[in-house]
């Protein structure tokens, strides 16, 4: 055996995993499918997309996949999920477990690794002197509508500068002038946040605290290796562990290779693991013992988007964090539904790119751009407790009954369409107590076309007490083979109703511990 532990993956679970374990003074490999993107590269402009068919062709940061009514978006690159998360990292609601996560995790038991997450990824809320307007209205629209009460700030993976004077948003290009760059805990150079609004397509000043800020760098601190543009094939039982076959994009060409660890850890989030299971167990039969409950249970988490205009307000969707705030209703109190409703920003694509030309004309129009574009547009944001009986399998395109197998998603509409309804119902709530007017054509995709997608794609392998009810234990070792483990959103066994990341850090901190 080369190493004593294989991890693929390099998100929230594969990345705080190889931190510990390298901590541990074990001997660790990462394998990711995309690339190490450099904090010059941001915010991302090109190779947006990545291609799990092609991927020496198409090897960029955002994988997106199409199933019809359910769809879902993920990333690809060294820190996986947190490359175009929203910086939210919040815990679970205890009630949750009421029911022990694979008979023994109570919220009680994950809550010292909760709290480990939040002090090495450094959360904080906002400072109370740089709220964003969006903050301001959220806040409005739950007193409003009644739900004052209910209305929370809501823990950020972001460096802060608490003297920042928010009047020097508007000077964007002298932005760098403004992000005090330091040394975060882990002896990174980070710098603080400015407002620039462009946290889901990279962070140029390195305030956005993506997992190469704090445990990637503590995990190669102590030996681990990290290996971008590797896309793995196959796992296969060896003496003394296991053979993992892979693919390396070199030069445009897939390179085969191939290591071998007493462990393998599979951390490709909820389609990447579940996808691979399926394939070794199904296709390549190398792993024929996995249980039958692969691929059943998967959820979309319940994410809607509804965004709203405002002829009075303008609510700044390019400045400040992408989410700052949440009026929680995961209680069930409105409707019997159960979910949260956050304020959502997004980036100015077409100021960014403009930004990185050098012509001065170019320049001339980001400014003017940046000043009349969707300046009075909110996006209501939202996740829920959706039905969790998705299910996840390989098959053929219906119109190509001969080519290879793909990643298929069974979704029932039918189960999960009260959730959505009574989100949907929320959000335009929220968007006429603060004289709002919800955008028509998005609307439409659920109201009318019941197609959505999330970035918050959970299950595939869920935690069980045996075969019979799970794919993997507590640890998130697999039943039936020892030293084989998933960790990642994956294993999570039912929807959480709200941003997942700090839970599978937190599930990934517990189970090294019990390795």
């Amino acid at each position: 055996m080369n190493w004593d532990f294989i991890i693929i993956g390099s998100g929230f679970g594969g990345s705080v995993t190889a931190c510990r374990l390298a901590q541990k003074g074990q001997k660790v490999l990462v394998l990711e499918r995309g690339r190490r993107w450099p904090q010059t590269a941001y915010p991302i402009r090109e190779s947006w997309t990545f291609d799990p068919d092609e991927p020496e062709k198409q090897n960029g940061w955002l994988d997106f996949r199409l199933f019809g009514k359910m769809n879902v978006v993920q990333g690809a690159g060294i820190g996986g999920g947190s490359l175009v998360y929203a910086n939210v990292s919040v815990e679970a609601r205890p009630e949750l477990f009421g029911e022990p996560w694979g008979g023994q995790i109570s919220y009680a038991d994950l809550k010292p690794y909760y709290d480990r997450v939040g002090r090495f990824m450094n959360a904080q809320p906002v400072p109370e002197n740089q709220l964003s307007a969006r903050f301001k209205l959220m806040k409005e629209a739950a007193a409003k509508a009644g739900y004052r009460d209910r209305f929370t700030p809501v823990d950020l993976c972001v460096e802060f500068d608490p003297n920042y004077d928010m009047r020097n948003w508007s000077e964007i290009d002298r932005a760098d002038a403004f992000s005090l760059t330091h040394d975060n805990q882990h002896g990174v150079e980070v710098g603080t946040c400015v407002h620039c609004g462009n946290c889901d397509i990279g962070c140029r000043y390195g305030a956005k605290s993506t997992l190469d800020k704090n445990y990637i760098p503590v995990a190669e601190g102590h030996g681990a290796e990290f290996r971008p543009l590797h896309i793995v094939r196959r796992i296969e039982p060896s003496t003394g562990g296991y053979a993992v076959q892979f693919d390396r994009v070199i030069d445009g060409k897939l390179v085969p290779g191939k290591e071998s660890a007493k462990s393998v850890i599979l951390a490709a989030g909820s389609l990447g693991s579940t996808e691979l299971l399926l394939r070794n167990r199904d296709e390549y039969t190398t792993l024929p013992n996995v249980s039958a409950r692969l691929g059943h249970g998967w959820t979309s988490n319940g994410d809607l988007i509804t965004p709203a205009s405002y002829a009075d307000f303008q609510p700044l969707p390019h400045k400040g964090p992408v989410i700052t705030s949440a009026i929680d209703f995961l209680d069930g109190a409105f409707k019997g539904q159960k979910f949260w409703i956050q304020d959502g920003g997004y980036p100015h694509l077409l100021v960014n790119c403009l930004r990185h030309l050098e012509e001065r004309t170019a320049q001339k129009i980001a400014d003017a751009l940046e000043t009349v574009l969707d300046d009075n547009i909110m996006l209501w944001f939202s996740q829920g407790l959706d039905a969790g009986d998705g299910r996840l399998s390989l098959g053929r395109h219906w119109w190509w009954p001969f080519g290879k197998q793909h990643l298929q998603l069974d979704w029932n509409l039918e189960t999960n369409e009260p959730l959505f309804d009574a989100i949907l119902d929320m959000q335009l709530k929220l968007s006429e107590v603060t004289n709002g007017k919800p955008v028509t054509p998005v609307v439409a995709l659920w109201k009318v076309f019941k197609t959505v997608i999330t970035p918050h794609p959970l299950g595939g392998c869920n935690m069980g007490t045996t075969a019979g009810n799970g794919v993997v234990d507590h640890k998130g070792e697999v039943f039936g083979y020892r030293g084989l483990y998933v960790l990642d959103g994956a294993i999570i066994p039912k929807p959480i109703g709200r941003n997942p990341s700090r839970t599978i850090a937190a599930l990934a901190e517990r189970a090294v511990e019990k390795m």
